[in-house]
């Protein structure tokens, strides 16, 4: 049966064709995966915004989980040896949102039974983002930080992944998302007016370091207030004022963050198995409606991971 696959053919959403698509046969180092669920991502869309128009068409998504159903000469996964029938994970891909895709065998995990394709397929962009941010903040146990937009995706997960290492996290969010921070063990503080003076009440000493993930003047200007040193003041999500202030922007392209990030994709699969991570699907759609589901994710009010799930 023909597969089918979602491309770009201008850079705003109306330009979003779900077209059929015919994967090519994996050669060395490659997979041929049946898509069962797709992570829908901001990044998804920037990417779309961000190509020359002399490259459209362009597929889009970038994680993918799935079933192996070829296997390319010499081809070995992220976590070994890859075989046919084979549960796994792939980051980064190139045109995720399809049905069947070919990828390199590097960027495939293998799965284990206790984690499931829809939890699989949110995992490891969100995941490797917060605990690179994590990881460059430098924060240890006994450390409290502060981390904007703690109830999205990427926050929920800094928060258990800083729970797990013993560091204290004081998560903002909108205050209708409060109860979601709490419920990951953080204390809550809501945006808006105030917010420097609510941050310092909560924080009832130092603040090692702030983590933002909203891009906000608010965010960055509380930051600035609260953490001495620049280093230690990480945003995924505001480039331009990571420039002004000295302060750190992270991304997944970055050379200091490639290697952690690879690194811990196996290591975020594993918690997950374990029970230790969990990963905070906001809501599901099919393939079909991919383009409802970007524009969720794209208007920063999904509260969660936003997954495509193919019908079988």
């Amino acid at each position: 049966m023909t597969a089918q696959q979602w491309q770009a053919s201008s850079s705003g959403l109306d330009g979003f064709v779900l077209v059929e698509h015919q994967p090519s046969a994996p050669g060395p180092g490659q997979v041929r995966v049946d898509v069962h669920a797709a992570g829908v991502n901001p990044a998804d869309l920037k990417h779309v915004r961000r190509t020359d128009p002399a490259d459209f068409p362009v597929p889009v998504g970038y994680e993918i989980a799935g079933v192996v159903t070829a296997v390319g000469p010499g081809a070995v996964g992220g976590s070994g040896e890859l075989s046919v029938g084979d549960r796994v994970a792939a980051f980064r891909v190139h045109g995720g949102y399809a049905s069947e895709l070919t990828l390199p065998a590097e960027k495939a995990f293998v799965l284990p039974d206790t984690v499931d394709d829809i939890t699989a397929a949110g995992l490891l962009l969100a995941g490797t983002t917060a605990a690179d941010m994590l990881h460059r903040s430098g924060a240890t146990s006994g450390d409290t930080i502060v981390v904007h937009g703690a109830s999205g995706a990427v926050g929920a997960t800094l928060l258990q992944l800083a729970a797990h290492a013993g560091v204290r996290v004081i998560g903002t969010a909108n205050p209708r998302r409060l109860d979601a921070v709490r419920r990951l063990d953080a204390d809550a503080v809501p945006y808006g007016s105030g917010l420097l003076d609510r941050l310092r009440t909560a924080a009832h000493g130092e603040i090692t370091a702030a983590l933002d993930l909203t891009g906000t003047d608010e965010a960055i200007h509380a930051s600035l207030q609260l953490v001495a040193d620049r280093s230690r003041i990480i945003t995924a999500a505001a480039k331009a004022a990571a420039d002004e202030h000295g302060i750190v922007a992270v991304a997944g392209l970055d050379p200091r963050s490639t290697a952690y990030r690879d690194a811990m994709r196996p290591i975020l699969i594993d918690l997950v198995a374990t029970g230790e991570l969990e990963v905070p699907i906001a809501r599901t759609f099919p393939l079909a409606d991919a383009v409802d589901a970007l524009r969720l994710v794209a208007s920063g009010r999904a509260g969660g991971k936003v997954v495509l799930t193919v019908p079988r």
